[in-house]
């Protein structure tokens, strides 16, 4: 999910640049002032406290900005992503905006700040007030809207900067060249965003073949907790030895063994563009385990496939690879396989359903060739992706 900010004093150009932003990207506009002048013009609750505060040039209250924010987020659940525009205008709102992104499991991409000075600010609003009717574009408040700016909200691009999220655009030239500037930025932050797939499936499904496939088309790091804890135990390590009676009943391992090797591995992947994860998360507390592990780096899983194949044909696949080089333990006796099977519907089929919440899941055939299936992962990968930049 794409999130901007877009940050600015008044006249800054916000609002014609926000158009741009929202048709390339297909972001659902918020901005705060014509949220509160719809709710003015409706002479709703919380139009008639704002009011006065607004005639004024004064900020309105955070608890009736949120109300209209949450509000306006509810109702685009299937958005490709929210421009903010006018919000956050207070460090207290930058904290406030953070945790209603934590609620939609994302976060604020980057805050793009357009820079115009003082004089031109004035020049344009004085323009505008002679076409816009607006009671809060005269001489004095116009002054003391910019006073607030400079006093309350300017303050706010620190909090960001930390973040290494915060850029500036020079806002002088024509509405195209500014708008090239912000794409740039907008691009560039894009580019930078991990990739986090989680690959789901029927043990014998084919996630290990296809998840290697994929990381190496689209140049992500292959994380296979099985693979990792097999590596464990062949080197007899302490993790090895903890894991083995797990692996060889064709049970879950401990979750703090498999989030210490999780780590190692994206400690190891400084320069990575992304993650395929395969055989983690299995169950729900691990999905939770697993967005905690990426958000701590400012990252999110960004899509779940699912390769649907029938139980039969897991069982099938699972008996052929008994008689392969290939063998897991617990591919050799039939009352495993069935356990393993019936462990996947009760644990992780309900990952489905949690990761679908947040428009994340695609479903893939996973029968035919080995190229069959590699060509529609492709296809929805692609899809995806295009989606989400």
């Amino acid at each position: 999910m794409l999130n901007v900010a877009l940050f600015g004093p008044p006249g800054a150009g916000k609002g014609t640049q926000s158009k741009f932003l929202m048709e390339k990207y297909n972001l659902s506009y918020v901005a705060t002032g014509d949220l509160l002048r719809a709710e003015i013009s409706e002479n709703t609750t919380l139009g008639i406290m704002a009011k006065e505060a607004i005639e004024k040039g004064q900020l309105v209250s955070d608890e009736i900005i949120v109300q209209l924010i949450e509000q306006k987020i509810k109702m685009n659940p299937e958005a490709n992503g929210f421009l903010f525009d006018g919000f956050p205008r207070t460090w207290v709102q930058a904290y406030i905006l953070e945790g209603l992104l934590l609620k939609m499991n994302t976060k604020l991409s980057c805050m793009i700040s357009l820079n115009v000075p003082e004089n031109v600010l004035i020049k344009r609003m004085l323009k505008r007030a002679q076409t816009s009717n607006r009671s809060d574009d005269n001489i004095d408040v116009i002054k003391y809207r910019l006073q607030e700016y400079y006093n309350k909200t300017l303050p706010v691009a620190n909090f960001y900067k930390d973040k290494r999220i915060y850029f500036p655009v020079n806002g002088i030239g024509s509405v195209d060249v500014i708008s090239e500037r912000i794409d740039k930025i907008v691009e560039e932050t894009i580019e930078k965003a991990w990739i986090n797939v989680v690959l789901l499936g029927y043990p014998g499904s084919g996630k290990g073949t296809q998840g290697v496939l994929l990381a190496k088309k689209y140049n992500l790091v292959y994380v296979s907790t099985g693979k990792m804890l097999r590596n464990e135990i062949k080197e007899g390590t302490e993790f090895g030895k903890i894991a083995q009676p797990f692996m060889e009943k064709g049970m879950n391992v401990p979750d703090e063994i498999a989030i210490k090797l999780i780590e190692r591995k994206i400690e190891a992947s400084p320069d990575t563009k992304g993650f395929i994860f395969k055989g983690f998360p299995r169950t729900i507390v691990q999905a939770y385990i697993l967005d905690g592990l990426l958000r701590k780096l400012d990252s999110s899983v960004f899509f779940m496939f699912d390769l649907s194949v029938s139980t039969l044909d897991a069982i099938k696949r699972l008996s052929k690879r008994a008689k392969t080089p290939n063998f897991r333990s617990y591919d050799l006796s039939t009352d495993l396989i069935i356990h393993r099977l019936e462990e996947y519907e009760n644990k992780t089929l309900p990952l489905k359903e949690y990761y679908s919440k947040y428009k994340k899941v695609f479903t893939i055939n996973g029968m035919g060739s080995e190229d069959e299936v590699f060509e529609r992962l492709c296809n929805s990968m692609d899809k995806a992706l295009k989606e989400v930049r």
